[in-house]
């Protein structure tokens, strides 16, 4: 297929919509308009507007003055294919708006924003408070895809910015059905603010395979009580899927809100509910995932954290509960099969792996891996709040001094912490042989003590896929940490993708942007070959071309010089083949 013909099916795979609606090209020239706001003025539900890069970007501030519909479809703002359009904030100018950002969406419904680079909207000043992209209000079915937004900056000590929020404003109507999937937020200095925010009356969301990165101020956050939503009972993000996401480099000292003050989480949920985060990764970030709510007499609830790798985060793997006796209360949150490795990267006397705060009830801990180092807290508990918390069915093992803070005593034997905890009953402390965390594989050397030790809680709770995206449960049985390994009885259950020798599991994340996980399985010592083949069958890469022994084995594709598209990895042991699909999105 020529590269032209390649596009213009692209174009109509992407642009759905052009069946019922129009198609307007914005370009530098010969277009039907050269500035992105002149086409939003005339779109219609239905209609898509494709945006070319210019020679110099697009200085300009957008907003979409209409919405589309269920019948008649989205109103779908889009990179042209193969290009990516720059929306630039340089010399930006607030005006009269509220919210203020480059890309607006205020209580519209129905509308794609896909592809965009936006960038550069750089302040000092406490009246300002900039977003790369603000959903605000009451929409509905909002999808923002594959975006890349960089250099939001907030040089002001008592103000704030996003790179990318949605805000519920109004008392009844919420913003809701939202997707935000394969966006990347980077070099963003953000004050007291988040990079990626859901805030007040939000329901109903999926944030998936995102990447947040090198900025100073919390990753992903999901809040409530902070009165976005004059209604208090709706002023909370809530019933959401948060799958696939990254959070790494992200640091609050040296934020001129925060001072030294290292507190940036990777993932926080301050005062949300009933939200579930799986499969994500973690790293390198003052604080891996925190759960808590900052208003006094309020609660984060129902928050389920499931099947992801958090590990090398500067201070806490995970903290739940209000941070002093002043704040709200963390309950009936569920923190299962996770994998926490090697946290407080630089020794602070507060860090910890697991640390319990204020105001804690009816929590449930089980079923994770915490590999710590020599002396620093595998759960730190010391609050002499809360009630009904159970840790159980958890893996403990440390490189060198162990250690456990519980109430006023600390524990350097796990049967002593048990005996003073009361808790942890079918824990146990041993080496996990974890094969390579460092490297984002969390998965159980063959004679792991981690293997088939899990409690087998319903479905609804410890999920149905693993941090790898494979069965959580086979033969009724679940690995203690984030990874499934016990994989060998069911291969021949898998169809398509299996021989009697080898298995090839579907590839995580996928789509992707740009690193995908793909594994596989061999049963008996072979020579292997793994490669990557685009839909024209032109070879790509080759990431596997080895001796192997039998095992389960992992390889990483970084795509970041290939671009957006349909590629296969293709499995050879001896004469037998097999692939499996992968999608690049850019």
């Amino acid at each position: 297929m020529s590269r032209i013909k390649l596009q213009i099916f692209l174009s109509f795979i992407l642009t759905v919509s052009v069946l019922i609606g129009k198609t307007y090209v914005v370009a530098e020239s010969g277009a039907d308009y050269s500035s992105i706001q002149e086409a939003l003025n005339v779109g219609i539900a239905g209609d898509t507007i494709l945006v070319k890069a210019k020679s110099e970007p697009y200085y300009e501030k957008i907003t979409f003055p209409r919405s589309g519909d269920e019948t008649n479809g989205h109103i779908v703002l889009m990179a042209y294919p193969y290009e990516s359009p720059i929306i630039d904030g340089t010399n930006y100018s607030t005006g009269g708006d509220w919210p203020q950002g480059l890309v607006r969406i205020i209580n519209k419904n129905y509308i794609k924003v896909i592809g965009f680079e936006i960038r550069n909207i750089v302040v000092s000043d406490n009246d300002i408070f900039p977003a790369g992209i603000w959903v605000y209000g009451s929409s509905k079915n909002v999808e923002i895809l594959n975006n890349k937004i960089h250099t939001i900056h907030q040089n002001a000590n008592n103000a704030g910015a996003h790179g990318l929020a949605v805000y519920g404003t109004h008392n009844s109507i919420p913003i809701s059905d939202i997707l935000i999937d394969g966006n990347e937020i980077s070099n963003c200095k953000l004050g007291w603010s988040e990079s990626l925010v859901l805030n007040g009356n939000v329901e109903n969301f999926i944030v998936s395979n995102n990447i947040i990165h090198d900025n100073n101020n919390i990753a992903y956050d999901f809040i409530g009580h902070e009165g976005e939503c004059p209604n208090p009972e709706l002023d909370q993000a809530r019933n959401g899927l948060v799958v696939g996401n990254i959070a790494y480099n992200i640091d609050s000292r040296g934020n001129p809100a925060y001072g030294n003050e290292a507190s940036a989480d990777g993932f926080y949920v301050d005062g949300g509910k009933d939200i579930i985060f799986e499969r994500n990764l973690v790293y390198n970030c003052n604080i891996g995932f925190e759960i808590a709510s900052e208003h006094g007499g309020k609660s984060t609830s129902g928050i389920i954290i499931r099947n992801n790798l958090i590990r090398e985060n500067i201070v806490l793997g995970l903290a739940i509960g209000g941070y002093d006796n002043q704040r709200g209360s963390a309950d009936n949150c569920k923190i299962l099969n996770n994998t926490l490795y090697k946290n407080n990267t630089e020794n602070f006397n507060w860090g910890a792996e697991i640390l319990v705060q204020y105001y804690c009830d009816n929590n449930l801990f089980a079923n994770n891996i915490i590999y710590a180092k020599s002396n620093i807290p595998m759960v730190k508990h010391t609050s002499n709040t809360g009630s009904d918390n159970t840790f159980n069915n958890n893996l403990y093992f440390s490189e060198g001094t162990s250690l456990w803070k519980w109430g006023a005593n600390s524990y350097s034997d796990i049967e002593n912490y048990k005996t003073g905890s009361t808790e942890e009953n079918e824990s146990i402390f041993s080496d996990p042989k974890l094969v390579d965390v460092s490297n984002d594989n969390p998965n159980l050397s063959d004679d792991s003590p981690a293997r088939e030790k899990g409690k087998n809680f319903d479905a609804t709770l410890v999920g149905t896929t693993d941090y790898f995206g494979n069965p959580r449960v086979v033969n009724d049985k679940v690995d203690v940490g984030a990874v499934e390994s016990s994989i060998v009885s069911s291969i021949e259950s898998f169809g398509e993708k299996s021989y009697n020798d080898f298995y090839l599991f579907p590839a995580y994340p996928n789509p992707f942007n740009p690193k995908t996980v793909i594994s596989y399985h061999l049963k008996n010592s072979s020579y292997v070959k793994l490669r990557v083949y685009d839909t024209l069958g032109r070879f790509v890469e080759t990431l596997v071309s080895k001796q192997q022994k039998a095992g389960y084995y992992t390889s990483v594709w970084n795509a970041k010089n290939v671009n957006s598209g349909v590629y296969f990895a293709v499995l050879n042991q001896g004469a037998n083949i097999i692939s499996t699909r992968l999608q690049l999105v850019k």
